[in-house]
């Protein structure tokens, strides 16, 4: 049987005054994932994090 995926986002954008700051992002978890967020400042990661967490 296949494993269900428990977090998935499919094609996001994040757009703020006329520029992308995420574009085109795609995640797929599945239960027991371990995942990190690395990036530069401000390249992004609190906003995706903020998506995912439905805020």
């Amino acid at each position: 049987m296949a494993q269900q995926y428990i977090f998935q986002m499919e094609n996001l954008t994040r757009i703020y005054d006329e520029k992308a700051v995420l574009e085109n992002i795609w995640l797929s978890f599945y239960p027991g994932a371990k995942i990190g967020v690395l990036g530069s400042n401000g390249s992004g990661k609190s906003t995706l994090l903020r998506i995912m967490a439905g805020k």
